[in-house]
């Protein structure tokens, strides 16, 4: 029987898929306002969609099989969530009143996203594949 899928595998391809639309977006801007629009909607819809399902279904089991609710590796991620959103709310908005010049918040989202994906991608989803059990990540991959 083939091994079902790790959370970590599953969700470090989803990081890899959004930042191939996010430089796409970067590239696209300066040429085609539209396209670079529709660029970053999908980005923020998939990475609000892939914030969802750490905040809404890993993070609680994970608390509760550890006991570490607000406190530990998933209580930095929210608070990491949150400055993250407001970055892509911030170039959401430049966006809608035709302004490209978004690369202060690009700049600021990015180092964010970077440090915290590189926490979650070494750190936290090798402990979420120990810590779940095979019905867990059957739980969650049933849930995305």
């Amino acid at each position: 029987m083939k091994s079902m899928q790790s959370v970590k595998d599953f969700m470090e391809a989803d990081h890899d898929r959004l930042d191939g639309i996010f430089t796409d977006f970067q590239q696209t801007k300066e040429k085609d306002m539209q396209t670079a629009k529709e660029l970053f909607e999908k980005f923020k819809a998939g990475l609000e969609r892939h914030i969802y399902w750490e905040e809404e279904i890993l993070f609680p089991v994970f608390e509760e099989k550890t006991g570490q609710k607000n406190q530990g590796p998933t209580f930095v991620m929210r608070q990491e969530h949150t400055q993250i959103r407001g970055y892509l709310n911030q170039i959401k908005n430049k966006l809608e009143n035709g302004n490209i010049e978004t690369e202060y918040e690009e700049k600021g989202m990015l180092n964010v996203l970077k440090i915290h994906n590189e926490k979650e991608e070494k750190i936290l989803y090798p402990w979420i594949d120990q810590t779940f059990t095979e019905q867990d990540i059957k739980n969650f991959f049933d849930q995305v």
